[in-house]
Parts: structure tokens; sequence; C-alpha cells
């Protein structure tokens, strides 16, 4: 698989990235263990997590497999910290909390170091210059080789990165930024994807197929064994079946045809090669499913294709990203 630098830095992640948002809840051991050696099979390096997934089982199961089924030095390890289970504070961006966070972590994944550690979200209730302090902290102890951030918006983003770039002393330099982007959902494209490019942070798309919903297993109804089947994963995948989403998944379909390609393989080259996308994380539950996604390393898009998939699923960016002068 070819590899690809994370953002304006050294580190080279595989260009689809490995999820586990599903292990130790709809993911057993068995299956991830399959999945993971079907990743590192095919050239995978970058597998995703967080402290949060299945309350720290997912951390735990790849801390498990590591070693024993796939060397850690294959690997680039990404953990996530700052989502707490407070419905009064759902994140919590303090250097205190974020240290402990990590801590926690390592001792999961039963590894000395993470690969990327990634603040989960913003904390408004904490200074920002505090939450950065933990991630130059974590780089400087050796706990982590290199840090980002995940579901930052575009001034939030921006304003993480210049404080970085510009404040006084050895800081960090964030390498990534984690948001949900795909054919379905490019709100990105309005800042976010801008700020990283100009900050020299990669990006890592999650859900890069639509919460499921763009390999077209919606199209004639919901299957029993889906997410959008199931009762905790229900709510996550209806906002993308609607009239509008089922214009865009309609044409990847059509694009598929054309390209003697599946739909998947078409909505993940889509995102994968838009500009500044790193890798995006793909969520497989199973190793078949695994491998559908990883097939589309030989699939790339003609020009006139991208165009197509461009407009049916362009986002309405108005003032003041364009037309301001003619109010």
């Amino acid at each position: 698989m070819e590899q690809r630098h994370l953002g304006r830095t050294g580190l080279r992640v595989s260009r689809i990235g490995l999820g586990t948002l599903t292990w130790g809840r709809d993911t057993d051991e068995h299956d991830a263990a399959d999945v993971l050696k079907t990743f590192w099979e095919a050239g995978g390096t970058l597998v995703d997590t967080a402290d949060v997934y299945a309350d720290g089982e997912a951390e735990y199961l790849l801390g498990r497999l590591v070693e024993g089924l796939v060397p850690r030095r294959d690997l680039v390890i990404s953990t996530k910290a700052g989502s707490v289970p407070d419905p009064d504070r759902r994140f919590d961006g303090s250097r205190g909390h974020l240290l402990s966070a990590l801590d926690a972590s390592l001792t999961r994944l039963g590894t000395d170091y993470v690969d990327l550690w990634q603040v989960h979200a913003y904390d408004p209730a904490t200074p920002l210059d505090e939450t950065l302090q933990a991630l130059d902290i974590a780089v400087a102890s050796g706990r982590a080789r290199y840090a980002g951030v995940s579901n930052f918006c575009g001034w939030q983003l921006a304003k993480a990165g210049t404080w970085q770039l510009a404040a006084p002393g050895a800081r960090t330099r964030l390498a990534s930024t984690q948001m949900e982007y795909s054919l379905l959902q490019r709100g990105v494209e309005r800042e976010v994807l801008p700020a990283a490019l100009d900050l020299g942070i990669g990006l890592l798309p999650s859900s890069p197929l639509g919460r499921g919903v763009l390999t077209g297993k919606y199209r004639t109804g919901t299957p029993a064994d889906s997410r959008g089947g199931s009762d905790h994963m229900a709510p996550f995948v209806a906002p993308y079946l609607d009239d509008t989403a089922g214009h865009i998944v309609d044409a990847v379909s059509i694009a598929a045809d054309g390209l003697a390609a599946t739909p998947l393989q078409v909505a993940l080259a889509w995102v994968r090669d838009r500009p500044g996308v790193a890798a995006p994380i793909v969520g497989a539950r199973n190793a078949q499913q695994l491998t559908a996604a990883l097939s589309v390393e030989a699939l790339s898009l003609p020009d006139e294709i991208c165009q197509a998939l461009d407009d049916v699923s362009a986002p309405v960016h108005r003032y003041p990203d364009q037309d301001w002068s003619t109010l």
C-alpha cells in the first residue's frame, strides 16, 4: 500500500487507515485479529483508536493483538483522549485529564508510546494553551511521537496550529486533524481543510463511506446486519438516509458501473485523493469488509468522474466564501 507523509511532518502512514470504533463491542477478538492481520499483510500501517471506544476495550484488544500477531514496529498506532462520560461536560481538555488519559491508554495498549496522540475534541471550558501544553509534554516525554487534534472547527484548528508555530520555546507542531469527510459530508471544505492545508496539517477523514451509506447497501432498505439495523448505531446512520443522500449514492453507483468498480471503491477513492487528505480511516467489522475496502488501492478515478461527483455532492458555501462582492 502506498505510504504518505502525515501533514508537513516526517511521519509516514498508509494511505488507508484502520479504525477500531467497533472493536470490543460489535467486533470480537477473533474478527479483530483477522482484520488486523489482513490490514498488515496488505501493507497497512495506520491503526486508529480512542480511549472511549467500547470504554477502553478497543485499546485493550489492540494491545493484546500487537506483538503476538503483528510487530509493534510495523504499526503507526494513533489514539485519542478528551471525551468523557459526563453529561454536563462531554469533553475535558485539561492538562491533568489528558495526561492521565494518555498513561491509561498506554497501559491498555501495552506500549511505551503511541505514534500519534490526538485531542478528541475542543473543550471550551479549558484554555486552549493548556490543552496544547499537554501535547508538548506528551511528545517531550516520549509517550507520543506526534500529536494532533480531532473535531476542531476551522477557527479552532487555525488558532491551535498558529499557537504551536508562534508560541515561544519548543512546541509540538500539529501533525493531524481527524474529521468526518465523505461525499455525504463535505463541511470540512469550508474552513477546516483550507486551514489544514495552510498550516501543513494532514487530514484523517473518519466515516469516509458516509457511515456506510455510500456503499449502496441502504438503497432498497436497511439490512438487518448493518449499522443502520442495530439499535445503538441506527441514530448514527439515520441522518444520511434522506433524499439528498440518495441522489449522491445513485451517482456513485452509476460511476461504479461505468468503471466496473463497486460504489465502495468509488466513494473511498474520491475522498482518499482529495487535496490535504493523508489517510481515510475505514472501520471494517470483519476481514471481508476490510478486503473490499483495501481493493481501492488499484483504483484512481478519472478527472471527469471526480468532477461529476463533486457537482452532485457540492455543499452550499456562499457568503463569505464566494459571491460576496455581488451582495
